[in-house]
């Protein structure tokens, strides 16, 4: 059992949960998850850690209440309990010198860019954070990411926070003006895909951070299976970032 030590808002239905973690933390690196279940009756939810402290012990999460399990998970109040929480699992985000990094992060994406985004800012880099979302209200993190000294950019569906269009446009003019060293992406499929064609011609490396169904988290069910440059990765330990260009 993992104690829930704290939780708050970060966007309509979006939860962030502070838990009780120490192994996980003293562990954890930018990049990877956690499979969380909050019963003993529930399906195993992978997250990404979105913050740790390996002193205190805790851990944070950011969970969308969409499903039965997410719901159970988001609505676990401060001193409630979660049956498992297992981790750090994954393969941590390459954090090096790269120069200029762009992070894309669409809708609860950002969630999965945002520890990563930060990392690469204490590396040293130069970090532009693109942040997507269909309206304002599902527009998360940026405050955090520009207490932390990264250049954020936003852009909603409806233009009813920062420019109007999708996070696309916003990275083409980037590129355009000032072509980075590399860009990462995490968020829908249809978008990571996008970013991945804005980027190619340009022979800009590019990482798509992938979350498909995943069960054990080690690699025994397969059901994370991608293919990867014609090859079958699953991502559960072999990402979950991969080159945006090879998947």
């Amino acid at each position: 059992m993992a104690r829930v030590l704290d939780t708050s808002e970060t966007g309509p239905g979006i939860r962030r949960l502070r838990i009780d973690a120490p192994r996980v933390a003293r562990h954890w690196r930018a990049g990877q998850f956690v499979i969380i279940r909050p019963t003993d009756l529930s399906e195993r939810i992978p997250l990404t850690i979105a913050a740790a402290d390996r002193t205190a012990g805790w851990i944070e999460v950011i969970v969308q209440a969409v499903g039965r399990t997410t719901i159970e998970i988001a609505g676990t109040p401060a001193g409630g309990e979660l049956a498992d929480v297992v981790g750090p699992l994954g393969v941590p985000s390459d954090i090096e010198a790269y120069g200029h990094v762009v992070v894309v992060g669409g809708g609860v994406g950002t969630a999965v860019a945002y520890p990563t985004a930060l990392a690469l800012g204490r590396a040293g880099n130069r970090v532009t954070v693109i942040v997507g979302g269909r309206s304002r209200d599902l527009v998360i993190l940026t405050d955090e990411m520009r207490a932390a000294g990264l250049e954020v950019v936003v852009t909603t569906d409806d233009g009813s926070a920062g420019r109007h269009g999708l996070v696309t446009d916003a990275l083409a003019e980037i590129i355009e003006a000032d072509p980075p060293d590399r860009v990462i992406a995490a968020g829908p499929i249809p978008m990571m895909r996008a970013v991945a064609a804005a980027t190619r011609p340009y022979g800009i490396p590019t990482m798509a951070s992938l979350n498909p169904i995943m069960v054990d988290g080690t690699g025994m069910c397969g059901g994370c299976r991608v293919r990867v440059d014609g090859e079958v990765r699953f991502a559960c330990i072999d990402g979950p970032e991969f080159d945006a260009h090879k998947v």
